[in-house]
C-alpha cells in the first residue's frame, strides 16, 4: 500500500534476513585454525606469567625497565593518565558493551550480542574472583595480576575484532568497519599506558589481562559457533519483530499500485483551465 508521496509504508528490508544473520558463524572455517592457535597461546601466556609472578610484591628487572618511562612521563600528568585508563573502568566498559549488544541485536546477530556480553562478564569474573586471589601478585598493596582494566577493554576489543575483522563474508560499510576497528586499537593501547602512568599495574599485568580476555573471547566464539547453538540462535532471531523501513517508489510503481481516479483527474484539469 502506498502512502503520501509514493512511499510504501509496509516495505520490509529483505537484504539480510534475521535468521540467516543469526545462523552465520562468528569465525569462518578459514580463520578457525589461526583462532585456535591464538587461543592456545593466550592460555599459555596468562598461565605462565601468573606462575612466574605469583606472590610478587615488587617489579622485576623487566617490568621496571618498561614501566619507568611511563611513570616518569605521567608523574605530573596524573589526570591525563586517569582519563587514558578510564575506558577500562567498570561503568565505561559496561556502556561500551551495551552499545555493541544493541548494534548486534538490531542487525539480527544474536551470537554477536551474546559474545559481547559473555566475554566481558566472564573475563572480569575470572580475573577478579579467580586469578587475582590465586596468583596474589600485588602493586603497592593491591592485587594486580591480571589487570582488570586491561581485561575489560581487551574483551571488548576482541569482540569487535571477531565481529568486524574476521567475518565469514565481507561486511557492508567497510570504511565504518575499519574506523571502529581503529578506535578499538587506540583504546587497546592507551588504557594500559594510563595504568602504567598511574602506577596501578606492572606491564606484565596488562599483558596477562590482554591474553586472558582475548582467549576468553575466542573460546566463547567457538562455543557460540557450535551447530546446536547456531540453530537455537537462528530460531530465537526469527521470533524477533522485523524492522520496517520506508522505501520511496518510482512514478511507474505509484501508477501501478495506486490507480488515478478519472473523475478527480477531470475536476483538477478543469480547475487548472
Amino acid at each position: 500500500m502506498w502512502g503520501r508521496g509514493g512511499v510504501e509504508s509496509t516495505d520490509v528490508r529483505a537484504g539480510r534476513p534475521r535468521a540467516a544473520a543469526a545462523d552465520r558463524p562468528l569465525l569462518s572455517a578459514s580463520v578457525r585454525p589461526l583462532a585456535a592457535a591464538v587461543l592456545a597461546a593466550c592460555v599459555v601466556v596468562a598461565a605462565v606469567l601468573g606462575v612466574l609472578f605469583a606472590h610478587q610484591t615488587r617489579a622485576d628487572v623487566f617490568d621496571r625497565a618498561v614501566d619507568a618511562p611511563f611513570i616518569h612521563a605521567f608523574a605530573s600528568h596524573q589526570v591525563t593518565a586517569y582519563w587514558l585508563a578510564r575506558p577500562g573502568a567498570e561503568l565505561p566498559a559496561i556502556l561500551l558493551c551495551a552499545a555493541i549488544v544493541i548494534a548486534c541485536v538490531l542487525a539480527g546477530r544474536l551470537s554477536g550480542a551474546l559474545l559481547a556480553a559473555l566475554s566481558l562478564a566472564a573475563s572480569e569474573g575470572i580475573t577478579e574472583e579467580l586469578l587475582k586471589p590465586l596468583f596474589h601478585r600485588t602493586y603497592l598493596g593491591s592485587l594486580s595480576y591480571p589487570s582488570g582494566h586491561t581485561t575489560a577493554i581487551y574483551a571488548l576489543v576482541g569482540t569487535v575484532t571477531v565481529l568486524l575483522l574476521l567475518p565469514p563474508r565481507p561486511a557492508s560499510a567497510p570504511a565504518l568497519r575499519y574506523l571502529i576497528l581503529a578506535a578499538a586499537c587506540v583504546l587497546a593501547v592507551v588504557v594500559p599506558i594510563g595504568l602504567l602512568g598511574l602506577r596501578w599495574h606492572y606491564f606484565t599485568d596488562t599483558v596477562g589481562g590482554a591474553a586472558m580476555s582475548v582467549g576468553t573471547v575466542l573460546l566463547l566464539a567457538f562455543i557460540l559457533d557450535a551447530p546446536p547453538v547456531r540453530r537455537w540462535l537462528g530460531a530465537a532471531s526469527a521470533r524477533l519483530p522485523a524492522i520496517t523501513v520506508p522505501r520511496a517508489g518510482t512514478p511507474g510503481d505509484r501508477g501501478a499500485g495506486q490507480p488515478r481516479d478519472a473523475d478527480a483527474a477531470g475536476a483538477t484539469d478543469a480547475a487548472r483551465n
